[in-house]
């Protein structure tokens, strides 16, 4: 499994133009990111982790007023963001190595921790941790339970892993933050298993 996950860099590469197509801009994440937003004071700074093409959710941000630093390792979906959002700072970077300089009232990792193994997961909540402003929101996407899956994109295996629901309150908890909100697999949201959690 772990040779998928390395794997999956590359994949966002080669397939920059076609998963911006393939992206919905429905905005199906709304509630929770009204939610996360309603933790934010007016015009907090928000890092987007995996941020893709900025389409939808950094475009959301956006024209809510908050100024947006987004990261992903695809320097072509980074190349998209800055052509959509010049103003906005967009930074080529992997995950499990971001340092960006300051803090942020906001991060989000909305479908991108979850493309990391489960031990480079453990390694991100200092990550998050660091870049967080006192009273920092903090939302992400996870599995539903423990384990590692393969999935598919346009052909090619697309890696998938997750801790169990335990540790990543130990997580959370440990690097200071304490769960708001959570739901497994919630069914106004496509199923997605969502995290929002504030720093204590």
């Amino acid at each position: 499994m772990s040779s998928e996950a390395s794997r999956i860099v590359g994949l966002y590469e080669r397939n920059a133009q076609n998963y911006d197509k393939d992206r919905g801009r429905d905005l199906f994440e709304r509630r929770w990111l009204v939610d996360f937003l309603s933790l934010l004071p007016p015009g907090g700074s928000i890092l987007d982790i995996g941020c893709g093409s900025a389409e939808p959710i950094a475009r959301f941000f956006i024209e809510q007023g908050h100024p947006v630093t987004g990261a992903d390792s695809s320097p072509s979906l980074i190349d998209i963001c800055r052509q959509r959002f010049p103003t906005q700072n967009w930074i080529v970077a992997d995950m499990r190595e971001l340092n960006v300089d300051g803090e942020f009232s906001g991060i989000v990792a909305w479908d991108s921790l979850f493309h990391l193994s489960p031990e480079h997961q453990r390694g991100i909540f200092p990550i998050f941790r660091k870049h967080s402003a006192p009273n920092a929101a903090l939302l992400f996407t996870s599995g539903p339970v423990g384990g590692e899956i393969i999935g598919e994109y346009r052909g090619e295996p697309l890696y998938h892993g997750s801790l169990d629901g335990v540790e990543y309150r130990e997580l959370l908890d440990h690097n200071g933050f304490a769960v708001v909100s959570h739901v497994v697999e919630d069914s106004t949201c496509g199923r997605h298993t969502i995290w929002l959690a504030q720093l204590r």
